[in-house]
């Protein structure tokens, strides 16, 4: 039976937030219009779409029970939410997201359920949810949906971009109000979670989406508290509060006008210490980046953004001297389309991650122009420059190059005293991994564990991803493996110098010395060694004499290493304290060849002499 009050108020307010949703719009209001309840309202609020939302719910505003309201610009979904929530005005509140749909008789038995039990804070619906699956509450793996719920009307609000971004709605909302109430469950699905490539989870999660990618899709120029569900918590208020906070630097009297195009990537602060020697930044950013693929607007700030929808006439009116590109894979066809576009700007290339994958993934004829057309060249370690000579043209030899990590902090994180160390306290030995057990097995973890060496892995994303790995190394060695959460750089030092020391990787080359026959591990310096080197950390990895290693090279040069053929070898090497402690002194005295402040200025001076001697075509 159709129950329709639509002469008084509305028994059940509908919220409908909105971005981008245009095409998905008619197929949710229809969905509505379908319900045996007729005594609802629904209220949608546009939050600054991009699209013709406005024109597609328009014809729709002919029913008195439909309203619409366009917000300025972006303001995040829990603050659309809040919108609404004060134009609501029935006791009851139902979600519809415009990409998802209702049954028939979805607000009916939502509503029966809350009727029946007058103590309950909310009601929820089983879902359909991938095109054919169903739930009977929460699909696995995510919060209550907001198509699924209906509550009472309360004062609770939701958390908004300012407090914090996340996928949880249940922080965002549904916890306070079971802290009213018990949730009930109509045991019936009647909606869908419709799936598609933009639903906001899927923009938040790690690790196709991330902090990165939702600051991109809505151009969020202010830094957020971010924490997905599957991802690490990221506080970038605090983080970079003194960045954002000082005033610019004055400009050089040699100052660059310097074009960031791509991505940065780790550490993307870093690029601070060009703009605190007096030059200018401005950025250009790669689309769709993954989680930590850097881009604007950044956080830290000191950075003016060009636009992408017109960025050949912004770089003709910007004229800069040089276009700085960088750095990973992803960033590969759009640096290269930069480049295609033959602006007259010098262009310098910075590549770190990765020649294999570019292999994979089609790009690698753009990896080749880059490489051969570019006016500068700045690889991640020497290796790779020598790598990248065997498989280019001889002719991009005269090409002008640098070696320069990509991924290197600034030396504003490697502040701080170092912490008394663990095996001081139980006489065992203990060692960190900050990231991917890169050639670590769950068996290496039990041998460890036969010489009492314990293994400190950090990280909730990464043990989202090494979730199989976790339970088959905890299964052989329980007490001798530990978990712990990301660690941020302003805690690098006192976290990390608690361990005896740390791992870069466990892998065995299979080069034999020759560098064409190099792979990615062999060529890489990852990121954590520059943590290991800001905690004081001698670095552990396999002995791979013969091979050509970067990072083996790196630590011999610097004396930073720890080299094992086994894990019963790294032990008896640890146990020698005088020598680790030796090793520990010496990362000490080097470890600002770790931050990206040290090579900074030949960084510039490369930049500058390619800007001098490939002068800017005339506008």
């Amino acid at each position: 039976m159709t129950i329709d009050l639509r002469e008084g108020a509305p028994a059940i307010s509908v919220l409908m937030p909105t971005y981008g949703h245009a095409r998905f719009i008619p197929a949710a209001i229809a969905s509505l219009l379908a319900q045996e309840r007729a005594d609802w309202e629904l209220i949608v609020v546009d939050d600054g779409s991009p699209d013709d939302t406005a024109a597609v719910v328009a014809p729709y505003l002919a029913d008195p029970r439909i309203s619409y309201e366009r917000l300025a610009h972006n303001v995040g979904l829990g603050a659309a939410l809040n919108v609404a929530l004060a134009r609501a005005r029935a006791p009851r509140i139902a979600y519809l997201p415009s990409d998802d749909l209702y049954w028939p008789d979805h607000l009916a038995s939502l509503a029966a359920r809350l009727d029946a039990e007058p103590a309950a804070a909310l009601a929820y619906s089983g879902v359909r949810h991938h095109y054919n699956r169903r739930a009977d509450g929460a699909v696995a793996g995510h919060s209550l949906q907001l198509v699924q719920v209906m509550h009472r009307r309360s004062e609770a609000r939701w958390l908004g971009r300012t407090e914090l971004v996340t996928d949880d709605l249940g922080r965002m909302m549904w916890d306070r109000l079971l802290a009213t109430g018990p949730a009930v469950a109509t045991g019936r699905v009647t909606c869908e979670w419709v799936d598609h490539p933009e639903q906001l989870h899927k923009l938040l999660r790690e690790p196709l989406g991330g902090l990165n990618a939702y600051r991109q899709r809505f151009a969020v120029a202010h830094p957020l508290r971010f924490h997905s569900s599957v991802g690490n918590a990221i506080d970038e208020v605090e983080h970079y509060r003194r960045a954002r906070e000082r005033p610019p630097t004055p400009r050089a009297r040699d100052g660059l006008t310097i074009l960031l195009v791509g991505e940065l990537a780790y550490n993307a602060d870093r690029v601070l210490a060009l703009e605190e020697r007096g030059h200018s930044l401005y950025g250009l950013w790669m689309a769709d980046p993954h989680w930590y693929n850097t881009v604007g607007p950044l956080p830290f700030g000191h950075v003016r953004d060009l636009p992408r929808d017109d960025w050949r006439r912004m770089i003709r009116a910007l004229r800069p001297d040089v276009i700085y590109a960088l750095l990973n894979w992803q960033a590969v066809p759009f640096a290269r389309e930069v480049l295609a576009a033959n602006t007259g700007v010098p262009f310098v290339w910075h590549f770190k991650e990765g020649p294999f994958i570019c292999r994979e993934k089609g790009t690698w004829p753009a990896l080749m122009d880059l490489h051969t057309r570019a006016d500068g060249l700045v690889y991640s370690s020497p290796e790779m420059r020598e790598w990248f000579a065997t498989v280019i043209p001889a002719s991009a030899a005269s090409i002008p190059s640098r070696v320069v990590d990509g991924d290197l902090p600034r030396r504003e994180w490697f502040t701080g005293e170092p912490s008394p160390r663990l095996s001081q306290t139980d006489g065992a030995i203990h060692t960190v991994v900050p990231g991917r057990p890169i050639g670590l097995h769950p068996h290496h973890v039990a041998e460890l564990a036969a010489e009492d060496v314990h293994l400190h892995f950090y990280g909730d994303f990464t043990h989202g991803q090494w979730r199989e790995w976790i339970d088959r190394a905890r299964a052989l060695a329980p007490r001798h493996l530990h978990l712990h959460a990301h660690v941020d750089q302003r805690r690098w030092t006192r976290e990390f110098s608690r361990y005896d020391a740390g791992w870069l990787h466990f892998f065995a080359s299979g080069n034999d010395g020759d560098i064409a026959r190099a792979d990615w591990d062999d060529l890489n310096i990852p990121a954590r060694a520059a943590t290991l080197a800001a905690a004081g950390l001698p670095m552990i990895q396999r002995a791979n004499d013969g091979a050509r290693v970067a990072t083996q090279s790196l630590a011999r040069r610097l004396g930073v290493g720890v080299f094992a053929r086994d894990m019963a070898d790294l032990a008896a090497q640890l146990r020698d304290t005088a020598r680790t402690q030796a090793i520990r002194e010496q990362v000490w005295r080097v470890r600002d060849e770790f931050t990206f402040d040290r090579h900074a200025d030949d960084l510039l001076a490369f930049l500058g002499e390619v800007a001098r001697t490939r002068p800017r075509a005339s506008a």
